[in-house]
């Protein structure tokens, strides 16, 4: 029996709040701590946090937060891992194989990391950090990595990121304050050693909170994450267990310090003939199962698959050419689900008895009959329907007219002043064109198509290059004439809403300028690529790979490369090259030679 005063004091925490489930709680918290396996730095700062929260009534302020600052602190895992099997190598390669069509080389260096773990478990192995265009692959060969390593994964999106508390977390003075992306991560993988994937790295900002990128520095760099100090946590963290993977699009935005602590592996575009293979191996199944359907529903034959990257995608990766054919499997859905129905009505139908059917037809009622001969089943005379097979029509249908063609070069350079560049985006290698159009006025030189810095410097140094050497280049009677007098140039870059930069347009860019003076076209089937220098040394550039695979999709036959860069032409495979005349060059003038029709005439020039 309670006596009055027990009674008093359980009515007294009722009133205030403070009753026994709360301590109950604040309980199971200390033996969930205790339980934790932290250290015993930490475990001391986390006692002395949980005697301020027992003092603290439910009601107060700051109560909520640190209850939440003690359960982060529980739940984080200190000491809990993924148990790693013994590592198969020949079982990574082939799951590699399995799911991603050619990268040898990308494959060859996952291997070799995946060596160096097996040979030295706790190895501070590198950063590796896979650049390239959408949809080629860079996430999935992260989830590969912790498959062969038999890791948890989880993928950290930094795309937009601007404030350095989404790394390092808010202090705990801020109302609403949480920890970084990083420490919360680890909380839901509940395992300190699992791969993590730093997405889109090079789309962080900055601005007046912080610089994600440099905050960066300390979680990549292994002599200084092993105390990582999330600013809300504020306890160090171990994090040199974690096994780090980047992707980006493109290294230039990513800063020299954050980017000297990664390992860079590229990764091109795929050809057309890779993309059929990984069309018909991976993306159809893969379509078809996300839609219910299945070869006997829907059938997309090699050649259709083929019409649809010619014809429908122009990109590095396959996400496009995914879509598409998730569209077609999308319209045969419909069509499969509409015959369902029909199919599942005709398949409920009962056989009628004699005395129904008696009964009705003394009713004077009408019954509709089908006879089956004897012995064959009922649900045998409803077949499924033959598959759907698309062919061209059933493309168009779907998918609309092509939106691209081999002829659009051919329609493009079709006046003097316009020559075919090739350029390096983030979505892969790219065809552009360059015109320049000459107008009455003052010798004026007017840029437009949304132009960097650069790109606008390598159009000046082309039309001093052109107006320097135009009594060679049979432009003007002699080399004292101004060819510009009287007259204002204006160049464009089509695709005026895309943004564009680099050294890369000037061979191009002089070969615009020549075919507008000298009134001569260029031709259609040659494409060019090349720094040039004041003198008319043609430089190397990067990104000759994709370059060459943009020709190649645009159905050009002729690349003008600089000499010195023959030797990443072995990063072309041999089916591409044997489509398309690889021309190299040292000077400007052998560039001039190629891109027009029985070449270019030059005067001999010696003082240049």
């Amino acid at each position: 029996m309670m006596t009055l005063p027990v009674l008093q004091m359980r009515a007294i925490k009722d009133e205030l709040g403070d009753n026994d489930d709360d301590e109950d709680d604040i309980a199971a918290l200390e033996r969930k701590m205790q339980n934790a396996g932290m250290p015993a730095n930490i475990w001391k700062h986390a006692q002395r946090e949980l005697r301020r929260l027992r003092k603290m009534q439910p009601q107060q302020p700051g109560y909520s937060s640190s209850r939440a600052y003690l359960e982060l602190i529980a739940d984080l895992p200190w000491q809990k891992v993924s148990e790693e099997r013994e590592l198969d190598l020949r079982a990574a390669k082939e799951s590699l194989d399995r799911d991603h069509y050619g990268l040898t080389k990308v494959k060859q260096r996952i291997i070799e990391y995946l060596a160096v773990r097996k040979l030295k478990p706790d190895a501070r192995g590198p950063v590796l950090c896979f650049v390239g265009p959408p949809g080629v692959g860079k996430t999935s060969l992260a989830t590969s990595i912790a498959k062969a390593l038999n890791r948890k994964f989880i993928r950290i999106s930094l795309g937009g990121v601007k404030d350095e508390a989404d790394i390092r977390g808010h202090r705990r003075t801020y109302i609403g304050s949480m920890p970084g992306r990083l420490i919360d991560g680890l909380k839901r993988v509940s395992v300190n050693n699992p791969v993590m994937l730093l997405d889109e790295i090079d789309k962080t900002g900055s601005d007046v909170r912080g610089d994600p990128a440099s905050a960066l520095l300390e979680v990549l760099d292994p002599e200084q994450n092993k105390t990582f100090n999330d600013h809300y946590l504020n306890v160090p963290f171990d994090l040199s267990k974690v096994v780090f993977v980047a992707t980006a699009n493109r290294m230039q935005p990513i800063p020299p310090a954050l980017l000297d602590r990664m390992e860079v592996i590229e990764l091109p575009g795929y050809t057309p003939e890779e993309k059929l293979k990984i069309a018909m191996k991976h993306l159809l199944p893969r379509v078809l199962e996300q839609h219910g359907l299945s070869s006997a529903y829907l059938q997309i034959p090699e050649a259709v698959v083929k019409l649809i990257i010619e014809r429908y995608t122009r990109e590095a990766g396959v996400r496009n050419l995914e879509r598409n054919l998730a569209a077609l499997a999308r319209a045969a859905a419909v069509k499969v689900a509409e015959l369902d129905s029909t199919l599942r009505l005709g398949k409920e139908m009962q056989p009628i008895t004699t005395t129904l059917l008696d009964s009705r037809l003394a009713d004077g009622g009408e019954v509709e009959m089908e006879v089956i001969p004897m012995g064959q089943d009922i649900s045998n005379t409803y077949e499924n329907p033959s598959p759907m097979i698309v062919d061209e029509a059933m493309l168009e249908k779907v998918l609309g007219p092509p939106r691209f063609d081999d002829r659009e070069a051919a329609d493009r350079v079709s006046s003097p002043g316009v020559s075919v560049g090739l350029v390096w985006t983030s979505f892969g290698g790219e065809v552009q064109f360059v015109e320049a159009t000459a107008m009455a006025g003052k010798g004026d030189l007017h840029l437009t198509g949304q132009l960097g810095d650069v790109i606008k410097e390598s159009a000046q140094l082309a039309l001093t290059w052109v107006r320097a050497r135009s009594a060679d280049l049979n432009l003007s009677p002699t080399s004292d004439i101004n060819i510009l007098e009287s007259r204002d140039i204006h160049i464009h870059f089509p695709a005026g809403a895309v943004p564009k930069d680099g050294p890369s347009a000037g061979v191009t860019l002089v070969t615009s300028l020549v075919s507008l003076f000298s009134n001569r076209k260029v031709r259609a089937d040659t494409a060019m690529t090349g720094e040039m220098t004041l003198r008319g040394l043609v430089l190397p550039v990067g990104g000759v790979k994709d370059k060459v695979l943009a020709a190649h999709r645009y159905g050009i036959k002729r690349v003008i490369l600089p000499e010195r860069n023959l030797k990443d032409l072995a990063e072309i495979p041999a089916p591409i090259l044997a489509g398309i005349e690889i021309l190299l060059v040292k000077r400007i003038e052998e560039v001039l030679g190629h891109a027009f029709e029985n070449g270019f005439p030059l005067r001999l020039h010696s003082s240049l």
